[in-house]
């Protein structure tokens, strides 16, 4: 059943071996040598930035469905004042996608830096969208880099059938015969790229944080338990990443699901499938669950295993997930089109879902509406449960700080106040992070006391990024205590608290059964 429900997400991103500081160039734009060139950024009004810089060859031609390979050097100076290419992906509600993207040169990284010269902590950033969508530009993070003194890189990586393909055909190009995992090497390539490029711009390579949410926070989880990406980070930022525990597929079911998407292209072989348009790529990925796979050098085990098992990273990681992360996927799949749930329709739907236990634990008097009802069911069992789950785990290897985004009052996400809906969106999926930077380059939605919250918030995982331990002035510290989590709210609801009673109000003692029946 989780496994199905996780399939939403998808429905719904010459060299200088001393470092240098970014150099100004005669007419005020700063320049960076990396190791395969320099860029020309430019300078903002929160510090200096560097777009659409390339960590990795384009992944076309005979490149396509293979691991990166290193970028070639350029001669000159490249401009590095625009973004790079979304990589291939349909059209979404989200500004900036009205069309389809299908563009395989894609595998870029945006660098944001704060004023002044001192060797910082990085953030690396890697994006939503179900691993079939996004990419770095959806958020922009210099405020963020200035607020909290650090410099903060967000990543492309490839999407799709593109990033997650495996195959007989293509295990067989593979070293450990285990294909599938394109996307999730692209990652390591960029911090590959950050360890070996980001003291020239001011960042320090050996205090680097991966974070991300949702696909993004189920990427840190994946890049934790992969033994290849050991030594790249030094702690995650898990947010809203926690569903389907974090499983990757298994190699088997993997290479099934391909033979079914090769199948449905009428292709045979894999000189077949390299000749297919990126469209017809596209157009024939619906409907198949696009992720990491375990089995190979990448993943050896499923990231649950590698923590229970001790060949996790053991760095410091904050886990959190938001309180109201159903709604999101409840209005897309009924208010969206018009069709609310109805009372009538809400057993059949709860017990088909969850079964007739749930049904009883979320009776419909309980909520404002039958959509919503079926909402909060559907986030505990997918992200608040999985969350508080994986604290327990993550806490026999290292440190864990838990939070819970919880300001209902929080404005919908960029993409949703297009739709201009009167839905009560809550504190749902996503919403958190336009507390943390800006969506998509707009304008904050933020009322007076969200600003404030927005401003506590960046102190906690800049505090993090910085020192590994999330502080805020004037603020509880985030727990590191399985079963306490810290809930985030605006003072006119309470503030920020300490909070034990998150398992019960998430009903967890009935969806951990669940996930182990």
């Amino acid at each position: 059943m989780i496994r199905r429900i996780a399939l939403v997400l998808t429905a719904l991103a010459a060299v200088l071996v001393a470092p240098v500081p970014a150099q100004a160039a005669a007419h005020g734009d700063p320049v960076v040598r990396t190791d395969a060139g320099r860029v020309r950024g430019e300078s903002t009004a929160e510090g200096r930035q560097f777009l659409g810089i390339p960590y990795a060859e384009p992944p076309v031609g005979r490149l396509r469905w293979r691991a990166p390979h290193a970028v070639r050097a350029w001669h000159g100076v490249r401009s590095a004042r625009d973004f790079g290419n979304k990589c291939v992906q349909s059209a979404s509600w989200d500004p900036g996608y009205e069309q389809p993207s299908y563009t395989e040169s894609c595998l870029d990284l945006n660098v944001y830096v704060p004023d002044g010269f001192a060797r910082r902590s990085v953030l690396v950033w890697f994006h939503g969208g179900g691993l079939t969508a996004g990419a770095g530009q959806d958020v922009v993070p210099d405020t963020f880099a200035r607020q909290t003194r650090t410099v903060v890189v967000t990543v492309n990586y490839r999407l799709g059938a593109m990033g997650f393909l495996a195959t007989a055909g293509l295990d067989g190009e593979t070293h450990d015969r285990v294909s599938g995992n394109f996307g999730m090497l692209d990652q390591q390539a960029a911090l590959r790229w950050v360890r070996a490029n980001i003291s020239r711009f001011g960042g320090d390579p050996a205090r680097v944080t991966i974070a991300g949410e949702s696909a993004g926070g189920r990427s840190v989880c994946t890049q934790l338990a992969s033994p290849t990406a050991r030594g790249l980070f030094r702690a995650g930022i898990i947010e809203s990443g926690a569903y389907d525990d974090c499983g990757a597929r298994t190699h088997q079911d993997a290479v099934a699901q391909g033979a079914d998407f090769v199948k449905k292209l009428g292709c045979t072989d894999i000189a077949c499938l390299r000749g297919k348009s990126a469209r017809e790529i596209l157009e024939a990925q619906g409907g198949f669950d696009w992720g990491p796979v375990a089995g190979g050098a990448f993943l050896p085990v499923q990231p649950e295993e590698a923590v229970a098992n001790g060949t996790a990273s053991r760095v410091p990681v904050i886990n959190g997930s938001n309180k109201d992360e159903g709604r999101l996927f409840a209005f897309a799949a009924y208010d969206l089109n018009g069709t609310p749930l109805t009372a009538g329709q809400y057993p059949d739907v709860m017990r088909n879902a969850f079964g007739e236990q749930a049904l009883q634990r979320y009776p419909l008097s309980a909520y404002p509406t039958p959509t919503i009802a079926y909402a909060t069911a559907l986030g505990d069992t997918l992200f608040s449960c999985p969350a508080l789950r994986l604290d327990g785990l993550l806490a026999t290897r290292g440190r864990v700080y838990s939070y819970e985004f919880a300001d209902l009052t929080s404005p919908p996400f960029a993409s949703l106040r297009n739709l201009h809906t009167d839905f009560d969106f809550g504190a749902t999926h996503v919403n958190e992070v336009q507390y943390l930077f800006r969506q998509f380059g707009l304008d904050s939605p933020l009322n007076a006391e969200q600003r404030v919250l927005s401003r506590q918030m960046v102190q906690y995982w800049g505090s993090f990024v910085r020192d590994g331990v999330p502080r805020a002035e004037g603020q509880p510290v985030m727990p590191g205590v399985p079963g306490t989590v810290l809930s985030l709210k605006t003072a006119s609801k309470g503030g920020n608290t300490l909070s034990t009673s998150v398992h019960q109000e998430h009903q967890c003692d009935l969806w951990d059964g669940a996930s182990t029946g």
